[in-house]
């Protein structure tokens, strides 16, 4: 039977904690992992111990460019989930967070995950389920109101520094003056000044114009929630325990959370209180007790062997 609690460690390192003692009982093995959704968060921790990390995720434009920048990822595949390349039995561990909730087709790209998965690997899934008060709502709202408790005040991503008046001074500016903040002018030596007969001609010092400043990185795009959800019936704690009774896994740990409303509710409190409204209008069938669940899958060294 699933044991259903509060995690014993934060969601951030749980998965990390599973693999690491997963790592243990394979003490001269080299650890192969699949990061299933790479173009977002972040990736297990496995220590010193030695491992190979292949990503694969959907093609986009945001979430190639969070790929190229992850220096934890030997190789990696964006595209079609249901055609990646995935050898069979070939992956200790399967890390598929907040993936399964926004790929269309999650049952067979599950079913990919789970034959690329060695008997007795384990499959780490954290998504947002889609039968609760906050699933409805994700589903329903429109974007600017499900986005509205995003972080504020920060760079738009991809849109540089905004030119300032030097980059517009190039346009009418007087001969010889540079824009305010440049180097400041080197005299030519046609200008050097000659004073009648005497010592010979006196030549103005040079100033030494100052070092160049470094070229500024552009700041890294900031997600403060994961990219837009699809919904599958499978995403969602009911489908994927169906999904394991069908498929003979073994959910080993499943816990709930209340991140996302708890995200996203953080300036205005909005989100909390319309996921109560819902529960309360659908008599507690879509609830607003939990916006996430986390479970930690085994696939049996035995597949025919009966799950007790």
């Amino acid at each position: 039977m699933t044991d259903l609690r509060t995690p014993p460690v934060n969601d951030g390192d749980l998965f990390s904690e599973r693999a690491r003692q997963y790592a243990l009982e394979k003490p001269l093995q080299r650890i192969h992992i699949l990061e299933a959704g790479c173009g977002w968060g972040t990736g297990l921790d496995l220590g010193d111990r030695e491992h190979h990390v292949t990503g694969v995720d959907i093609e986009s434009p945001e979430l190639r460019a969070h790929t190229c920048e992850r220096p934890d990822l030997d190789a990696w595949h964006l595209g079609d989930l249901r055609t990646v390349p995935l050898p069979p039995r070939a992956y200790d561990i399967v890390h598929a967070s907040y993936l399964i909730e926004r790929v269309p087709h999650a049952e067979l790209v599950l079913d990919r995950f789970v034959a690329a998965l060695k008997p007795g690997g384990l499959l780490l899934v954290h998504l947002r389920d889609r039968d609760t008060a906050f699933g409805f709502l994700d589903r329903r709202l429109p974007g600017w109101l499900r986005t509205s408790g995003r972080r504020r005040g920060r760079p738009r991503p991809g849109r540089g520094p905004r030119a300032g008046r030097g980059a517009r001074a190039g346009r009418g500016a007087r001969p010889g003056r540079g824009p305010r903040g440049a180097h400041a002018r080197v005299p030519h030596p046609a200008d050097e000044r000659v004073a009648g007969p005497g010592p010979g001609p006196r030549r103005e010092p040079p100033v030494p114009a100052p070092a160049p400043r470094p070229a500024s990185r552009p700041e890294p795009t900031v997600r403060t929630s994961p990219p837009p959800a699809v919904y599958s019936r499978v995403a969602s704690r009911s489908g994927l325990r169906w999904y394991c009774v069908m498929r003979g896994l073994v959910i080993a740990e499943e816990y709930t959370s209340r991140q996302a409303v708890d995200a996203l509710g953080a300036g205005t409190g909005l989100a909390a209180l319309l996921c109560r409204l819902v529960s309360a209008a659908t008599r507690g069938r879509l609830t607003a007790d939990h916006s996430e669940v986390t479970l930690v899958i085994r696939k049996p060294e035995n597949r025919f062997a009966r799950v007790i």
